[in-house]
């Protein structure tokens, strides 16, 4: 892994291997705001489509059932191993390779279309990221992006979590300008013409219980670091979470809503 991965993202790759299978069920959380990138990217068949931070798969089996060709890539060992026995499981045959979202082994324009939700996102070094995008797309193809808006409950979230965490040495770059038009059409928006849709993502649980062990379990930001605490920082930390879910109760349980933005780019 090391040949392929940035040194600097390999703790990153061990993180988010660490959710395996159980990373599934997060992602089944987003299939809506995933089903809404991909239709808004609209593969077509025959077409080769490049899916960037693919985790366990979700948005490369959706593409290749429009009848693309598709390549999943990710950092994360541990998610792509899932990837591939869902993919078999459902008969769709999709390459998946370990690779660094910020260093793709491609050659210039290799797809017809690149795309990636809420994974491209999480780039440290967002430059190169987003240049690669453009790197491996063919001109004339296209790019789709889903990211979470700065305004987002997945931001809320992240706050949430912050006082349970070490903090880094250098605070990171905010994965959430991937979600502003402004940030996107200054990176992005210099080898793509770009358009933007705006859209919610729903996740229901039948209770602020079933959503906690659902992150716990399957989302590694959120399993990782309380797999790390002792168990009243434990309990503190769930006890936050349940405060975090708790405006979203409905008469039937819990019914959390992100926003986040779907931007798609013609490569120029």
């Amino acid at each position: 892994m090391s040949s392929t991965i940035r040194e600097h993202n390999l703790k990153a790759a061990a993180m988010w291997s660490s959710g395996g299978r159980a990373y599934n069920d997060i992602s089944r959380i987003c299939a809506n705001g995933i089903d809404h990138c991909v239709t808004r990217l609209n593969p077509a068949p025959g077409e080769r489509v490049v899916d960037i931070a693919t985790g366990t798969g979700w948005t490369s089996r959706e593409v290749a059932r429009r009848g693309a060709s598709v390549v999943g890539v990710d950092i994360a060992d541990g998610l792509l191993v899932a990837a591939r026995d869902i993919a078999r499981e459902q008969n769709l045959t999709i390459d998946y390779q370990i690779g660094d979202a910020e260093a793709l082994l491609f050659a210039d324009g290799e797809f017809d279309a690149v795309i990636s939700t809420f994974g491209v996102m999480f780039a440290p070094d967002q430059q190169r990221a987003a240049a690669e995008l453009a790197r491996v797309c063919r001109r004339g193809g296209r790019v789709a992006i889903a990211a979470w808006t700065p305004n987002s409950h997945a931001v809320t979230l992240r706050q949430v979590m912050a006082p349970f965490m070490t903090p880094p040495p250098a605070p990171p770059p905010s994965p959430f300008v991937w979600g502003t038009r402004e940030w996107l059409n200054s990176t992005v928006g210099r080898d793509f013409r770009l358009g933007f849709e705006e859209g919610t993502v729903l996740s229901r649980f039948p209770s602020i219980d079933v959503a906690w062990n659902t992150y716990v379990t399957g989302f590694p930001p959120v399993l990782m670091v309380a797999s790390g605490l002792d168990a009243a920082r434990r309990d503190a930390l769930r006890h936050a979470f349940s405060e975090w879910a708790e405006p979203f109760r409905t008469g039937l349980g819990i019914t959390l809503s992100i926003d986040y933005l779907v931007t798609v780019g013609e490569r120029i």
